[in-house]
């Protein structure tokens, strides 16, 4: 028996011994085929092509800046970066680039969802791993469906989760839209609430515990801090709605002011009422969703360089009514008074509007957020230019990416999509992308769906 222990044991060491000789980083490679390159934990992988210079011809492209459709231009792509852009007749194709005709397609920057949730929420039995693998899924639903970047607006009880998948995204470990993510968020220790479960929103009860909770998301890695100063909401017998304040004004401060001390953003969940007028007054960059937005409240949040984040799709599904009818008797409705606000803050000359959508795999599917765009339209009667730029050069600008994305010019990321058809007389063409491409890499192509 002990000579068997012996051999056994010497055996891994002569495992390891023999792993150990097919290199490392910044050693010769003496593995299989040609030197591949290494991940974070030291495993092999095969290395990213070398870049390539592209060239997109659009037959029109849409220009973020002036909400104008082009006729006619061309696309000078160098690695992941725009090089050129202009008319076909003032641009030169450089000799031997890789030529993507759109030439009977609308070419549109990489669209931006300012509100998505990756992972589903957990759900007792769902391991982390398996919740993992669905928020790829999800992400990468994103991508195909012409969204190159999001905001993430917390992680569904599943912790820090979204940081690990913006940064192996940032890495080029898996494909996905560029990322900005808020983590767990922060709520409200009201007296006699439910206890919340491991990984879900930190609570926090008085404004110390609020400076500590934004210092520790942020040094975790979040990009902005969720915060919820106004939740749910019922109608009275006069059929006006009530919304449930939250924080109270100091704590709602301290969460806005310690985030922004550390050079981040805050993002509110406000249906309405004093709680979201709290929020603006306390200066929250975001407001989402905002139900009962007044034209007072679009009036100081123009005054206060605010954004608002409408979510129009999601809150006006059906399930918004059936519950508006089991609790009202069938007496009174929210879907009306959202979409009167919404139709309100697009005519609020100055308000910035970015595109949202809310997908959090229950009532809306990832992939399919260009119904909000749509929605935008129809609903809250925006212009599709408008209802367009708010999805791409507007979301940039809150994101604080102007620089990188948000409209197709020299310097930023190769990151456009393309559709049949002409988006600004059918807003519907949004829903029909066949060409996706993020930094210069090209992540979607139905040349079929182009014909």
């Amino acid at each position: 028996m002990r000579r068997i222990v012996i051999t056994t044991a010497l055996s891994f060491a002569l495992a390891g011994a023999v792993q150990a000789q097919v290199g490392g980083k910044d050693t010769p490679w003496r593995g299989a085929g040609p030197q591949p390159c290494f991940g974070i934990d030291g495993g092999v992988n095969i290395c990213p092509a070398p870049s390539r210079m592209r060239v997109v011809r659009a037959g029109h492209l849409f220009d973020s800046k002036t909400g104008t459709l082009l006729a006619n231009q061309v696309v000078v792509i160098e690695g992941d970066k725009i090089l050129e852009v202009g008319p076909a007749g003032k641009v030169k194709i450089p000799a031997g680039a890789q030529v993507i005709d759109l030439s009977r397609q609308t070419v549109l920057p990489g669209m931006v969802d300012m509100h998505t949730h990756m992972f589903n929420s957990l759900k007792p039995g769902t391991s982390k791993e398996t919740a993992t693998l669905l928020a790829v899924q999800n992400i990468q639903a994103d991508l195909h469906a012409g969204f190159t970047a999001v905001r993430d607006m917390s992680s569904h009880g599943n912790g820090y989760g979204d940081v690990d998948i913006r940064n192996a995204i940032n890495r080029g470990e898996i494909d996905g839209p560029r990322a900005q993510v808020s983590t767990r968020g922060i709520a409200w220790g009201a007296p006699g609430a439910k206890p919340l479960e491991p990984g879900e929103s930190a609570v926090v009860h008085n404004a110390e515990e609020a400076r500590a909770a934004v210092r520790d998301q942020v040094g975790r890695g979040a990009d902005w801090i969720k915060l919820f100063p106004a939740g749910g909401y019922s109608f009275g017998a006069d059929g006006k709605p009530a919304y449930v304040v939250t924080y109270p004004m100091p704590v709602l401060q301290a969460l806005i002011d310690e985030t922004h001390k550390l050079g981040r953003k805050t993002a509110c969940h406000a249906f309405g009422g004093e709680g979201q007028k709290n929020a603006i007054l306390a200066g929250c960059d975001s407001i989402e969703h905002a139900f009962g937005l007044t034209q007072e409240e679009a009036d100081m949040m123009v005054a206060k360089g605010l954004s608002y984040d409408p979510t129009l799709q999601r809150y006006t599904e059906p399930y918004m009514d059936d519950n508006d009818a089991r609790n009202t008797g069938g007496k009174y409705r929210m879907i009306p008074i959202f979409q009167n606000a919404v139709t309100l803050a697009s005519r609020t000359k100055g308000l910035k509007i970015t595109v949202g959508s809310g997908v959090d795999g229950s009532t809306f599917p990832h992939g399919t957020q260009a119904l909000e765009i749509v929605a935008l339209v129809n609903q809250a009667h925006m212009s599709p230019a408008s209802a367009i730029q708010a999805a791409t050069i507007n979301s940039a600008e809150v994101l604080g990416w102007q620089d990188r994305i948000g409209s197709l010019e020299k310097g930023k990321y190769a990151d456009l999509i393309a559709v049949p058809g002409n988006p600004l007389a059918d807003i519907t063409a949004l829903q029909r992308v066949n060409f996706v491409m993020k930094g210069g890499k090209i992540v979607r192509d139905d040349p079929l769906s182009r014909r």
